[in-house]
C-alpha cells in the first residue's frame, strides 16, 4: 500500500473513529495520534500529517481570547485585539455637620447615586514586530470621546517612539492603568501628575528592571481644571498666546528583578515635568474633591493667576513588595511661579500617600508587576461559581492620604485667597476590601473618611463670601461600591 492510499485509509478511518470511541479525538493532532496508535499510520507518516497540518495552521495565524480578543499572524509579528472595560459604580455619603451651622440647604455635590465610572471600547496590536498602536473610546460620560489614540515605532526595547494622544510617563498610580489600582479612586498625588493630553514620547526599557520616558505635550491649557490630570486631554493649541509646552522625564529601577529576584518587588522611582508660559485658567481654574469622588473642598480664585505662568511638577515613588504583601506610596508636588497679582511669591500644592495591601489568598505581587507598574493579577483559582472549586483571589487594603495647599489662604478676601469655603489641609483615610474572581473581573468595597480640618461648604464658587449658604461641615464620609470587567 503505497502512501496516497494510506492517507486516503487514514481519512476513512478518522470519520469511523470520531463516530464511535474516538469522538472526543476534536483536532488533527489527535485523529493523526490516534491513526498511529491502532497501526493505520507510521510514525514518520503521522509526523509528516502534523507538520503539513501545523505549517498550514502557522501560515494562516490565529484567533483567540487572552485577556482580549486577539488576532495573530502566523510568523507572530503582527496582531491585532479588541478591549474594553466597564467600570460600574456606587457611592453613598454622609457628611458630618457642625454642630453650630443649620441644616444643609446648598446643592450637595456629594450626592449619592450610581455611575457608570469608565466605558471604554477600543482596539491595539503591533503590526511587524515594529509598529505599536491604540485607538480607545470612552462612553462613559453621555457622550462619547476619544481617551486615546497613538502611534508608536519601537526600534527596540530600549528605544520607542510613541506620537498622538497619551499619558505621558509621571506618576507610579496615574500611570497604573485603572482596571489595577489599588483602591476605587486614585489618590491626590495622581491628579497633581500630568494626564492625558497630546504630545510625543521616547520611552523604553534598556536593562531588565530599568524603564524611561522622556515627553513633550501641549500640556495644561485655560480649561477650567486646566492644570490638572486630564482636563487639557481634548484641547489643542489653537493661537500663539501662552505657546509654552510640557517636557518632562521619568526613571524606575526594580532593584528586586535586576537582582533576579522574583518574589519581591524593591521599586524605587522619580518624575518631573515643567510647564512653561501656561495660559490663565478659567473662573475656578483648579478643583480638588474627596478621594471618594465627593466634596469639592478647595478652588482657587480667576484672579489668583496672572495671564501667563510656570508650573513645575516633580514626583517621587516607591514600591516594596514580597509575596502577598506591599506597601506602595508616592510624594508629588505642584509649583507656581510669577503668581498673584497682588502678591508674586511662588505657590506650591503637595499631596502625598502610602498604602498598604495583602493578598489573602496568597497571590504574589511580583507576578502583576510588568514594566515598572502593576498590572493584572491573576488568582491562584478562579472562581467558577458556587459549588465549585476555587473561590478566585482576596485582598485587603488601606490608605493614608494628605492633601497640603496651605501656601492658599483660606480664610482671608484677597485676590490671593482661594474660595473662603475651601480646605487647604485635609487627610483621608480608606480600607477597602478586593476581590478578583478571574483575571478579568473583580469587585471593590471601600470605605473613605475624609477631614477637611475645618468647616467648610461643599458648594465651592468663585466668590469671597458665603452669603446665602447657610450650612458648613468637617468630614466626609463614604462608601464606594465598583464592579468591573475588562477584556
Amino acid at each position: 500500500m503505497n502512501f496516497n492510499k494510506k492517507l486516503a485509509t487514514a481519512v476513512s478511518g478518522a470519520v469511523l473513529l470520531m463516530a464511535g470511541q474516538f469522538a472526543l479525538a476534536d483536532s488533527t493532532t489527535d485523529i493523526v495520534d490516534a491513526l498511529v496508535g491502532k497501526g493505520v499510520l507510521t510514525e514518520e507518516e503521522g509526523k509528516l500529517i502534523s507538520k503539513g497540518h501545523e505549517t498550514k495552521k502557522k501560515a494562516e495565524g490565529t484567533v483567540g481570547f487572552s485577556n482580549g480578543f486577539k488576532i495573530k499572524s502566523g510568523d507572530g509579528k503582527s496582531n491585532f485585539s479588541v478591549n474594553g472595560r466597564i467600570q460600574a459604580d456606587y457611592r453613598g455619603f454622609d457628611k458630618g455637620q457642625s454642630e453650630q451651622k443649620a441644616t444643609d440647604t446648598i446643592a450637595n455635590p456629594a450626592a449619592d447615586t450610581f455611575d457608570i465610572r469608565r466605558a471604554y471600547f477600543g482596539a491595539k496590536g503591533t503590526f511587524r514586530d515594529f509598529i505599536n498602536f491604540e485607538a480607545t473610546v470612552d462612553a462613559a460620560g453621555g457622550s462619547a470621546y476619544v481617551k486615546y489614540f497613538w502611534l508608536e515605532t519601537a526600534f527596540s526595547d530600549a528605544f520607542k517612539v510613541r506620537f498622538g494622544q497619551f499619558k505621558p510617563m509621571f506618576g507610579l498610580e496615574q500611570n497604573t492603568s485603572s482596571r489595577f489600582i489599588d483602591m476605587t479612586e486614585r489618590d491626590w498625588a495622581a491628579s497633581i501628575a500630568p494626564g492625558v493630553t497630546k504630545g510625543a514620547m521616547v520611552h523604553g526599557s534598556p536593562y531588565a528592571g530599568v524603564n524611561y520616558a522622556l515627553f513633550v505635550n501641549n500640556g495644561s491649557t485655560a480649561a477650567a481644571g486646566g492644570y490638572l490630570a486630564d482636563a487639557s486631554q481634548k484641547a489643542a493649541d489653537t493661537n500663539s498666546n501662552g505657546d509654552g509646552k510640557q517636557w518632562g522625564a521619568n526613571l524606575r529601577v526594580n532593584i528586586a528583578e535586576i537582582m533576579g529576584n522574583k518574589e519581591a518587588i524593591m521599586h524605587v522611582g522619580g518624575s518631573i515635568a515643567q510647564d512653561d508660559n501656561v495660559t490663565k485658567g478659567a473662573t475656578g481654574s483648579i478643583f480638588f474633591r474627596t478621594n471618594a469622588r465627593g466634596t469639592n473642598f478647595f478652588a482657587t480664585r480667576a484672579e489668583l493667576f496672572p495671564q501667563t505662568l510656570d508650573i513645575t511638577r516633580k514626583g517621587l515613588e516607591g514600591i516594596g513588595a514580597y509575596g502577598p504583601f506591599k506597601l506602595q506610596g508616592e510624594y508629588t508636588t505642584m509649583e507656581f511661579s510669577n503668581t498673584g497679582l497682588a502678591a508674586s511669591e511662588d505657590k506650591e500644592i503637595n499631596a502625598w500617600y502610602v498604602n498598604a495591601s495583602y493578598m489573602l489568598t496568597g497571590e504574589s505581587y511580583a507576578s502583576a508587576y510588568k514594566g515598572g507598574l502593576m498590572d493584572r493579577m491573576n488568582p491562584k483559582a478562579d472562581f467558577l461559581g458556587l459549588g465549585k472549586p476555587g473561590w478566585g483571589a482576596w485582598e485587603i487594603g488601606v490608605r493614608y492620604s494628605k492633601f497640603d495647599a496651605k501656601d492658599f489662604d483660606v480664610t482671608g478676601t484677597a485676590v490671593t485667597a482661594v474660595s473662603n469655603q475651601a480646605a487647604n489641609d485635609v487627610h483621608s483615610y480608606t480600607a477597602g476590601i478586593k476581590w478578583i474572581t478571574d483575571p478579568n473581573t473583580r469587585f471593590m468595597l471601600d470605605y473613605v473618611y475624609t477631614d477637611f480640618n475645618r468647616d467648610i461648604i461643599g458648594s465651592l464658587v468663585d466668590t469671597a463670601t458665603t452669603t446665602g449658604l447657610t450650612s458648613a461641615y468637617r468630614t466626609e464620609k463614604a462608601v464606594n461600591f465598583r464592579a468591573q470587567f475588562d477584556f
